[in-house]
């Protein structure tokens, strides 16, 4: 890639990106392309265990009452502060579609923000998987989202892609199943520990990315021996 190497990554994929909404689609394309953009309150560590990723948190003694607590510095991509009410609006839409959502849901009392920076969920009855299902990274991981995007049906797809993760999506240069850019986000403030699975701090190291969709394996395999 010669200079190229220090500012810009071209990261090959095995399917075409055409869906853009995490929310309405399974894709492993599109996930990829989604923790990109988006955060997750809680991300998944290397040995399948729930961390802290854009908030802390505590349960209560009887564990019915999970409370998160956002971390500072959290940012949308168009400048304004995250909330936990634009997060809490991301749980219900993401728990519309996602088959361990609506099992959560279903053991759910409440689920609302107590302040700006506070998100308390409480239950029903015992339920033990909130955590997990929070942080899972599949099928449809809960992807946080501005509230105003949302509130939106959870059936019909956005085509905004504003997030608070580590790298803005490049609209106009997104060519569906061919390529989708990223650059990355001045704004965004990774975690102190280290990287582990999804969890840790997602330290940006490049200026840009670009998602090539190459299916087939020789396309592949003749782009790297001949440095495409």
């Amino acid at each position: 890639l010669g200079a190229q190497a220090q500012t810009t990554l071209r990261a090959v994929m095995d399917s075409p990106l055409r869906m853009l909404d995490p929310v309405t689609t399974t894709a492993h394309s599109t996930r990829n392309h989604a923790y990109m953009v988006f955060d997750t309150l809680l991300g998944m560590d290397i040995d399948n265990h729930p961390r802290p990723q854009m908030a802390d948190w505590a349960v209560s003694s009887d564990r019915l009452t999970y409370t998160f607590t956002l971390r500072d510095g959290l940012l949308w991509h168009d400048g304004s502060k995250v909330t936990a009410a634009d997060c809490v609006a991301s749980l219900k839409r993401w728990a519309a579609r996602d088959a361990g959502g609506q099992m959560m849901m279903e053991n759910v009392a409440s689920l609302a923000a107590s302040d700006d920076k506070t998100i308390v969920l409480t239950l029903a009855k015992p339920f033990g998987y909130v955590l997990e299902l929070l942080a899972k990274p599949s099928g449809i991981p809960a992807f946080m989202m501005p509230a105003r995007l949302a509130n939106k049906p959870s059936t019909e797809a956005l085509t905004e892609m504003v997030g608070s993760g580590p790298f803005t999506f490049d609209a106009k240069a997104f060519q569906p199943g061919v390529k989708a850019v990223y650059h990355k986000f001045a704004g965004y403030v990774p975690r102190s520990e280290p990287p582990s699975g999804a969890a840790g701090g997602k330290k940006v190291l490049v200026d840009e990315v670009d998602f090539i969709a190459m299916p087939d394996a020789q396309t592949s395999m003749n782009a790297l021996m001949s440095g495409d």
